[in-house]
């Protein structure tokens, strides 16, 4: 399991600046990589854009990409993160969204999670499905996108 600190670690190893945009995380994904010192060197911010509207008035996600694949997707994920680098000019960007429950939301049931980082090594995402209460599927979500930026940053350890 990838730790914020390790991925603070490696941003500032590479020289990479980090932004996130969070749906059913709520900003702990950005309170997790500010919670390791010295984060300030390459955490830029993050963003929550937990509705739909959010997503695309504030952020910026083409209509057209939840539309075609809904608002719990690995496409909507994708196009979160590329929005949010963009917005903070950072090099790396990550997202999350999903449905943590305890209702189905998108179309998806309880427990999907969708998370997405693009950067210098390309761009991944993927959907997961995670059982357990709605704050166990948050942290796992968490978990989830450190992991990913894990992937856009490097080898991390």
């Amino acid at each position: 399991m990838t730790t914020p600190e390790e991925v603070i670690q490696a941003a500032m190893d590479r020289g990479l600046t980090l932004a996130c945009a969070e749906s059913l995380t709520g900003g702990a994904l950005c309170t997790a990589l500010v919670s390791v010192p010295g984060s300030s060197e390459v955490v830029l911010g993050g963003i929550v854009t937990y509705t739909v509207g959010v997503k695309e008035d504030v952020l910026g996600v083409d209509p057209a990409i939840i539309e075609a694949h809904g608002v719990v997707s690995r496409e909507t994920a994708i196009a979160m993160a590329k929005r949010v680098r963009e917005m903070f000019g950072a090099e790396v960007g990550a997202a999350t969204t999903g449905a943590a429950g305890p209702e189905p939301h998108g179309g998806k049931p309880a427990g999907t999670v969708c998370v997405a980082s693009v950067g210098p090594n390309g761009e991944v995402a993927w959907e997961r499905h995670h059982d357990g209460p709605r704050g166990a599927v948050q942290r796992a979500a968490v978990a989830d996108a450190l992991e990913a930026y894990a992937h856009a940053v490097g080898e991390i350890g």
